[in-house]
């Protein structure tokens, strides 16, 4: 941008000061009046302690592998990442960039994308799964995600996920309950099994696959973090 367009380049002083605030993990802004420089303001998001136990869950819950992808300059990105546990932290990022991103991780594994704005949007469709902070999120990313937290707090992820995988074995569950009640019930009747308790087996499977999924309403975080 300086030194282009007409816009006149950056002297050394500030070049030095935007590389040492950058070294720094801070996001930087040039005051100038006119062609002279008056100095450089750095900026830092200072994430909540709430994400750091969050993230701490999740690892602990079996996420080997969690990567920040932002659109910040990369020793930025480096500096909140190491903060709050993140193993990974691909900066300099575009809208764009980011969906090449997900898609190739895609291609290695499954991916959960969490985001909250319009730049996030392209790239949670690309996951395989698009997780929207609810509160803060725009209504692009809402509509684009697969779930949305309906409040703007980190600490409501690692109940997602722990109720979603409940919920996947709860099916696991009901799927080989009605299997093999049907499997019992074939040979059953073929081999003479009169149609009163026949229809009773059935019944009472069906009355026992709800009253398990019913069994999702008591889920609770382990760490006590509400729904």
């Amino acid at each position: 941008m300086f030194g282009g367009e007409g816009i006149p380049a950056l002297g050394q002083g500030a070049q030095d000061a935007i590389a040492k605030l950058r070294e720094n993990g801070r996001t930087t802004m040039v005051v100038r009046k006119g062609d002279r420089d008056l100095g450089a303001i750095g900026l830092m998001d200072t994430p909540r302690e709430a994400a750091k136990t969050a993230l701490r869950r999740l690892h602990e819950m079996g996420v080997s592998r969690m990567i920040m992808i932002s659109g910040d300059h990369q020793k930025v990105a480096e500096a909140i990442a190491n903060d709050v546990g993140i193993d990974e932290a691909w900066g300099d990022l575009m809208p764009e960039d980011k969906v090449a991103a997900i898609k190739k991780l895609a291609g290695e594994d499954k991916v959960a994308m969490v985001g909250d704005g319009v730049n996030d949007a392209p790239a949670m469709a690309s996951a395989t799964v698009g997780i929207a902070m609810g509160a803060a999120g725009s209504d692009v990313a809402l509509e684009t995600a697969d779930v949305a937290l309906m409040a703007d707090d980190l600490a409501h992820l690692p109940f997602a996920v722990g109720l979603s995988r409940h919920t996947r074995g709860i099916i696991r569950q009901n799927v080989f309950v009605s299997l093999g009640v049907v499997a019992f019930l074939v040979p059953a009747t073929i081999l003479g099994l009169g149609i009163g308790p026949a229809v009773a087996v059935h019944e009472g499977s069906t009355l026992l696959v709800v009253i398990n999924a019913l069994r999702l309403l008591a889920y609770r975080d382990p760490a006590g973090n509400a729904a």
